[in-house]
This record gives C-alpha cells, sequence and structure tokens, in this order.
C-alpha cells in the first residue's frame, strides 16, 4: 500500500506542475495564437526528470552488495538533446550510444569516455578504432565483428583500455510489440545463445580472448513484461558463470543488462517503477546483486518518456461524416510510431483553451488531427474530449523520449523548440531554451539548397 502510496505521489506532483508551465508557456508567448508565438512547442519537466534519474540510481544502489560497481548509461536515442544528457549526467547517469552522431552528442555534453558504452548491430571500422582509442566500452554485436576486433586488438601493444564484451540474445521470446522485441528467436540483435552449437562457441571465445571482459544483453522494450526481461537476465548470468567455471577465474567481470523498462501510457501514473523492476531481478537472479559482477544498465524510455509533453495550436476545426475534426500542429513529425501504429503507441489528449487552462466541458467524440498531408496523421480518433475550437490547445504528454525529441521530416515540417521548465513552491514557472525551432531556412540547407545546379 505504501508503495502505491508513493508512485501516486510522484503523479501527483508531476501533473501538479503540467498545468502551471502550459499556462505559464502561453503566458510567456513560448506557444498559441499571440504574435511571435509558436503554433507547436515541447516541453521537458527538468524536476521530473531528476526524480526518475534518482529512483533508477536509488532502486539498484539499495539492492546491490556495497562497493558493487554500477553504471547506469542513458540510451541517447530516447533523447538525442545534448541538455538532457548534462543534465543526467549530473544527476550521475552516463551514456549508451549506438551511433557516430549518438557518441558526438555525449561528448559533448561532457560525458567521460569510461561512462560511455557504445552498442550497435553495425559497427564501422572507424567507430571500433574510436571507441578503442578513447576507452568508450564496446558490445560486439556478432561473430564478425568480433573477428574484426581481433584485428584491431592484435595489433594493439598492450590490452585495449576500452572493456570489450559480447551482445547475446537469449532468445526468450517476444513482448506485445514485435517491431520492439528484441529477444526472439530470429531477431537481428546479438549471437542466439539457443541456435545449435552457440553456447559451446561463446564460451570458447571468451577463453580464447582473454581481453573480453563482459556480456551484454538487452531482452527488454516496450509491450515486454518484467518476468520475461527478468528471464533474459537469468540466462546472462547462467553464461557468465558457465565462462568463468570454464576458464578458470574470473574473466567476466561486468554484465550489462541493457534496459527496456516499459511505460504506462494510459495515466499520469509512473509504473512500472525502477523498484519493481530491481523487485523482478532479484526475485529471478538472486545472485545478479551479491557483488560478483559490475553491472550496467541501458535505460532510456522510462527514464524520459513521462517528462515530455507537446503542446499544439487547434488551427481550424470541421466536421466529416458527421464526426468532429480539430486540426492541430502536432502529429506525424512529434509522434511518428502513433502516427504509423496507433494501436501499439495510443497517448492521451490533454484540452486547453486559448489561456492555457484545462477544459472542461462535456466530452464530445472528435478527431484530432496533425498537419501532414496523409489521412492517417492522426494523434487521436473519436476521441472523447471536451470540444475544441480554433485557438484551442492540445497537449500530449509522456512525450519525453522518442516523440518530439526524434523528429521525422515528413513534409519539410519544422523540428519545433523544445524549452525545459522548473516550477517553484509558489508557482513561478521558469523555461531554458533546449532546443531552438528549426528555420526554414535550414530546411532548404538540409535539403540541398546550396547544390540547386548539381544535377543540371
Amino acid at each position: 500500500m505504501a508503495a502505491n502510496s508513493e508512485v501516486e505521489g510522484v503523479a501527483a506532483s508531476a501533473a501538479g506542475r503540467r498545468d502551471p508551465a502550459v499556462r505559464a508557456a502561453v503566458e510567456q508567448g513560448l506557444v498559441g495564437g499571440g504574435d511571435g508565438a509558436e503554433p507547436l512547442v515541447c516541453l521537458l519537466d527538468v524536476a521530473g526528470i531528476r526524480a526518475s534519474a534518482a529512483a533508477l540510481t536509488g532502486a539498484f544502489a539499495a539492492a546491490l552488495a556495497p562497493g558493487t560497481p554500477v553504471l547506469h548509461a542513458f540510451a541517447v536515442k530516447a533523447a538525442p538533446l545534448v541538455p538532457v544528457l548534462r543534465l543526467l549526467a549530473d544527476a550521475g547517469l552516463g551514456c549508451e550510444v549506438a551511433s557516430p552522431g549518438e557518441l558526438a552528442l555525449a561528448r559533448a555534453a561532457g560525458v567521460p569516455a569510461d561512462r560511455t558504452v557504445l552498442d550497435s548491430p553495425a559497427k564501422t571500422p572507424a567507430e571500433l578504432r574510436e571507441a578503442l582509442a578513447l576507452g568508450i566500452a564496446v558490445n560486439a554485436d556478432n561473430p564478425q565483428e568480433l573477428a574484426r576486433l581481433d584485428g584491431l586488438v592484435g595489433r594493439a601493444a598492450t590490452p585495449p583500455a576500452a572493456p570489450i564484451g559480447l551482445r547475446i540474445n537469449p532468445q526468450t521470446g517476444a513482448g506485445a510489440i514485435d517491431a520492439l522485441s528484441t529477444a526472439t528467436a530470429t531477431s537481428k540483435f546479438g549471437i542466439a545463445l539457443r541456435d545449435p552449437g552457440a553456447r559451446a562457441w561463446l564460451v570458447r571465445a571468451y577463453l580464447d580472448r582473454p581481453w573480453l571482459t563482459r556480456l551484454h544483453i538487452h531482452s527488454g522494450s516496450q509491450g515486454v513484461p518484467l518476468a520475461l526481461i527478468a528471464e533474459g537476465v537469468r540466462e546472462l548470468h547462467a553464461l557468465a558463470e558457465e565462462i568463468n567455471a570454464t576458464a578458470g577465474r574470473r574473466q567476466v567481470d561486468t554484465l550489462d543488462i541493457g534496459g527496456g523498462l516499459p511505460v504506462n501510457f494510459a495515466s499520469d501514473e509512473e509504473t512500472p517503477t525502477f523498484a519493481r523492476y530491481v523487485a523482478a531481478l532479484r526475485e529471478a537472479v538472486p545472485a545478479l546483486f551479491d557483488g560478483s559482477y559490475g553491472l550496467v544498465t541501458e535505460f532510456g524510455r522510462s527514464l524520459l518518456a513521462k517528462h515530455g509533453l507537446v503542446l499544439a495550436r487547434v488551427e481550424y476545426t470541421k466536421t466529416s461524416g458527421s464526426r468532429p475534426i480539430a486540426l492541430t500542429h502536432a502529429g506525424v513529425q512529434v509522434a511518428t510510431r502513433t502516427a504509423y501504429a496507433p494501436a501499439a503507441w495510443p497517448v492521451r489528449i490533454l484540452p486547453y483553451d486559448a489561456k492555457g487552462a484545462p477544459k472542461t466541458d462535456d466530452p464530445v467524440a472528435q478527431d484530432i488531427a496533425g498537419p501532414a498531408c496523409f489521412a492517417g496523421d492522426l494523434l487521436a480518433t473519436a476521441r472523447e474530449l471536451p470540444r475544441l475550437a480554433p485557438g484551442d490547445l492540445i497537449g500530449v504528454p509522456d512525450t519525453g523520449a522518442y516523440f518530439f525529441t526524434a523528429h521525422y521530416g515528413y513534409n519539410s515540417l519544422p523540428r519545433p523548440a523544445v524549452h525545459g521548465f522548473t516550477v517553484t513552491e509558489s508557482g513561478e514557472v521558469t523555461f531554458r531554451l533546449v532546443r531552438p525551432a528549426q528555420e526554414v531556412s535550414a530546411i532548404v540547407a538540409e535539403a540541398g539548397g546550396d547544390l540547386r545546379d548539381a544535377l543540371l
């Protein structure tokens, strides 16, 4: 009961910050219908982000044996914004990167190499060389990548400073969203542990390479239940024990257990919590917490999603087939997965009037449409909401990860501005620019505007 009360309290405080932030965004001219106000803006709750980071680090610290090395590496793909990475670094987190661009963002945020992990199923030789030179941890995806590392490490005069491991696919099964399930029998990620001969090959690979000191897994994601995530981690721990027993030494010293804690998109409640995740791991793999292995985690969505809000102006309203439609400035460009897979990625819609006050009129079934030129650009269909009018605003919560942070350039729609906000006890709201709105001139430049005669 106490745990539920704690979760409800966190949700209430986050919701309590949201409405003042919406009102202040209108009053301060960040969004709305006033002169200079944007029709679309995105907000990040700084206090909420810090609270999630503290919940993560605290949950593991309470369970791990004293002195156990642990790195919580934020999955940069979830929110590739330098000020966000800097904020998380200040809260004690590192970065998990999966491309040269993400690595550049982490470095721009000042994240040290020894707090950075490189994962990707298609690393180039240049990426591997850079990681090894910088001392960034590398998780190799497959035997061919390991052979490539053999060549790079074999030519080095001394063992690599960068920790190196292999990613395994435990083949424990899919969650509710096939496209995000990474531990299926035929997943593209990692070395399939249950394929014939794979386990013996993995043990031999470690015995032949004393510099392989880590094992990596990422079996969680949205739609994957905690028990299935924990099963994958149990398989990882068992393999590490087998390798070390066969080697007769503690060769594998660190387990990277990935991330993928699901997020509740149905309400403000933050569930499952990191504490509940740790409890599931302790039940399935109690030895994981006895200090035998250092740990790395790679959470993304669960740290940021609940702390992002899209705010968009209703430009027009109309009816079609007797159904009301609100045409807004938020659609596929900020909620790509919702537009293309609405059943898997439904979002809540919060209605506000033109002054940023919540609307509480009687609900009417209506569609919430975006600005893009295709029929499926919808955030919600037949959603029961107070009837929206031109100049009103819609808020789309839970969008702090993989939504507006990873813009989709359909129709050359510009990237919206992102602002972080804080709310004082007295209710004063302060905004800080995280990413400026994209200028039309930048869109032209990215589209080869300086090269217009190149094909003549």
